[in-house]
């Protein structure tokens, strides 16, 4: 069995772009009011939501493992 990330949206930074959706259709929605919404807290790990986080303009995804809360995504410096 693969990893599984927790997937946090910090609605105070996300500016409605879309990119995540553009990215990992199966793993954001943008609500009413165009903010990002993860569909699942939890996902197995997989390149596009990967690509989601790394591609939205504000770094408003989080990626970290479930259970461990270590970072993926962005990572520790």
């Amino acid at each position: 069995m693969g990893d599984r990330w927790s997937v946090e949206v910090d609605r105070g930074v996300c500016i409605g772009s879309g990119m995540c959706v553009n990215h990992a259709p199966d793993g954001f929605r943008l609500d009413s009011a165009r903010q990002s919404h993860p569909v699942d807290a939890e996902a197995d790990a997989n390149e596009r939501v990967l690509a989601a986080a790394e591609g939205c303009p504000v770094e408003a995804i989080t990626l970290t493992l479930a259970g461990t809360g270590e970072a993926v995504f962005p990572p520790e410096e």
